[in-house]
């Protein structure tokens, strides 16, 4: 009797903190983005190498938020390890659209200010260029409920064209 006590006590405990709250109006088109992802291979452009890894999206701040929790692991082109890192990217509305502040384990930080939404499809999040900085465009593109496109791309300081950094294919988790 002490164990299924304890069992329910926990239960209870748990049961409001795994429940995810509806996301706000802003953010609702995103709602695809929501949940656990596994990379197959994707192609890292400027080595030539692949990277693997899992992102992980929840939604936080009572639905005014996401967070996106990563860690991938590169591969060289020669198929030993080259290292890996981890990264995060909080998701918010502000000033009438969303923006998006990106940080990894290399120390890199973009500040995404502009989404363009085609609700429950995709999202394409761009970071301005400057004479002395470059840009940078995140896309996710939902190609099946359980495969979603990643795009990862790059102005040059000063602007131009943007190029491929990093591409692939996440796979939603079971």
């Amino acid at each position: 009797m002490k164990a299924l006590a304890t069992f329910a006590f926990a239960a209870l405990l748990a049961g409001p903190a795994l429940a995810q709250p509806a996301l706000k109006a802003p953010l609702a088109g995103l709602g695809f983005l929501v949940g656990d992802w596994n990379s197959g291979e994707g192609k890292v452009a400027d080595t030539g190498g692949t990277s693997r890894g899992f992102s992980h999206v929840t939604v936080e701040a009572d639905g005014w938020s996401l967070l996106r929790r990563d860690r991938n692991e590169i591969i060289g082109p020669d198929g030993k390890p080259a290292g890996g890192f981890s990264q995060m990217m909080l998701i918010y509305p502000e000033a009438g659209t969303l923006h998006a502040d990106y940080s990894d384990g290399e120390g890199h930080i973009i500040h995404y200010d502009n989404a363009e939404i085609v609700p429950g499809r995709s999202v394409i999040f761009t970071s301005p260029a400057s004479p002395a900085a470059p840009g940078f465009r995140l896309t996710y593109t939902l190609k099946s409920p359980r495969d979603l496109g990643v795009d990862f791309s790059m102005l040059p300081p000063g602007g131009g064209a943007f190029h491929p950094i990093a591409t692939g294919t996440l796979h939603r988790a079971p």
